[in-house]
């Protein structure tokens, strides 16, 4: 599994940079660019709010990529050694993206 390091503070799934899902879901069918991708587990953090689905935030995470056109994606898994989610002042998914897609188009 990638080390996944999310500066998306306003997210509920996300402590001290770490994500607490055991599986994240990083949207972007037709990216071909970073900014065209984003965390589609993204769920904004409400005043007060945590969820703590996994029982502690880590530093790895599985990662079903929908970026098909990213070099790290293989049959919709991430296979990048560390991937970073950012939007640090998120409001929704849209607001949010995987840095580290790199497009392996031809």
């Amino acid at each position: 599994m990638p080390e996944l390091k999310c500066t998306v503070q306003t997210c509920m799934h996300n402590k001290d940079f770490y994500c607490d899902l055991n599986e994240i879901t990083v949207g972007g069918k037709s990216a071909r660019k970073a900014a065209e991708t984003s965390c589609d587990s993204f769920e904004e953090r409400k005043s007060g709010t945590y969820s703590n689905v996994t029982g502690e935030a880590g530093p790895t995470s599985k990662i079903d990529c929908k970026a098909t056109e990213c070099q790290y994606n293989k049959e919709c898994q991430c296979h990048a050694g560390k991937i970073s989610v950012e939007g640090s002042q998120a409001c929704s998914c849209d607001e949010t993206e995987c840095a580290t897609f790199s497009c392996g188009c031809a």
